[in-house]
């Protein structure tokens, strides 16, 4: 069973539910959601962000039934719903359960006077990074990491049919695959653009209550601004319509465009935010989010040897062919044995 927000969506957090529960089935193992929004088997709205009250013990209990293990998704992690918080910790009292904490609220300066996860004997916590993990522990939370995964051979988009559906041209195009949110450092981005004479295509919206700042930032920018998919366009198809991603963030989970970037096999454009140095010390080469000229160089005369490199690491260290095995010792020290 896996519960969360929201599932079934473009976040981080749907898409690597999504994986976890393919690398599950994979393994014999069968696999329901809940979640308060989006897509999943059960859709319980009092889970979700912005529900205005909470679901009841006895309707969590329902959609929970006789699950071996419940996979919490960040539900416990960021403090975005705290009631319905308190109805899962209830509801999970004594139940074998796995917490995976994409984001800590400690990590986010609006929400760092809130309450961080709990812990209980049933309970056991998985990280996306080194960096939670070893918070947790500093709070007397023992975590395992797993690194989010990839498909190293992911589908190849259709480059010139998507530019001409953006109707770009021969003009130089960054993709920043992100949503707009101020943490996304679409400033840095912007600057960037504006130095290569590059466009920007912002493929995510603007969330959070941040349009208003967005359209200005926009507005004061000599950068050419392209925002959403046209229909019928793939994450697989903007990969290939882009010649760079841009990764301006100051701050991560993990952020998947960075390997997205390498498994697409586009230059990638990185603010080095503190778990991007995290991925970085594998050994991947990417340009700072400020070597414009470093940039310009490599786009002018692109190395297929650095993207070769880019994806040897990732092959050896973020293989989404590895998941299942990674999961299954997880799931047996919890007492869930793939099905005879």
């Amino acid at each position: 069973m896996i519960v969360s927000f929201r599932l079934g969506g473009v976040d981080g957090v749907s898409i690597e539910a999504a994986k976890w529960r393919a690398a599950m089935e994979s393994l014999g193992h069968e696999v329901t959601t809940v979640a308060g929004a989006g897509r999943a088997e059960v859709l319980l709205p009092g889970l979700a962000i912005d529900a205005k009250a909470p679901p009841s013990v006895h309707g969590l209990n329902d959609a929970f039934g006789d699950a071996d293990l419940v996979l919490v998704e960040n539900l416990a992690s960021l403090p975005l719903n705290p009631p319905a918080r308190e109805v899962l910790y209830d509801v999970l009292s004594g139940r074998p359960a796995l917490f995976r904490h994409h984001d800590l609220p400690w990590q986010r300066p609006h929400l760092a006077h809130l309450e961080g996860p709990r812990d209980a004997p049933t309970w056991r916590h998985v990280t996306i990074n080194e960096l939670s993990r070893l918070e947790l522990l500093g709070r007397a939370i023992v975590a395992t990491t797993i690194r989010n995964s990839f498909d190293c051979d992911p589908p190849r988009g259709h480059r010139e049919r998507t530019r001409r559906a953006l109707d770009v041209g021969s003009q130089l195009l960054a993709l920043a695959p992100t949503r707009a949110i101020p943490r996304k450092n679409l400033e840095g981005a912007l600057a960037l653009c504006a130095s290569l004479g590059a466009d920007l295509w912002l493929l995510g919206p603007s969330e959070d209550g941040y349009e208003t700042a967005l359209r200005e930032l926009i507005e004061a920018s000599p950068v050419t601004v392209r925002r959403g998919a046209p229909s019928g366009v793939s994450i697989h198809d903007a990969y290939a319509a882009c010649d760079l991603v841009v990764m301006a963030s100051s701050c991560e989970g993990f952020g998947n465009p960075v390997l997205e970037s390498v498994t697409h096999q586009r230059p990638l454009a990185l603010n080095p935010y503190p778990v991007a140095r995290e991925i970085t010390a594998h050994g991947f080469d990417f340009f700072d989010l400020e070597d414009v000229a470093g940039l310009a160089s490599f786009l002018a005369r692109p190395d297929e040897a650095l993207f070769e490199h880019n994806l040897d690491v990732a092959r050896a260290h973020f293989n989404l062919n590895a998941l299942p095995e990674r999961l299954a010792g997880l799931l047996s020290q919890s007492g869930i044995e793939p099905p005879q």
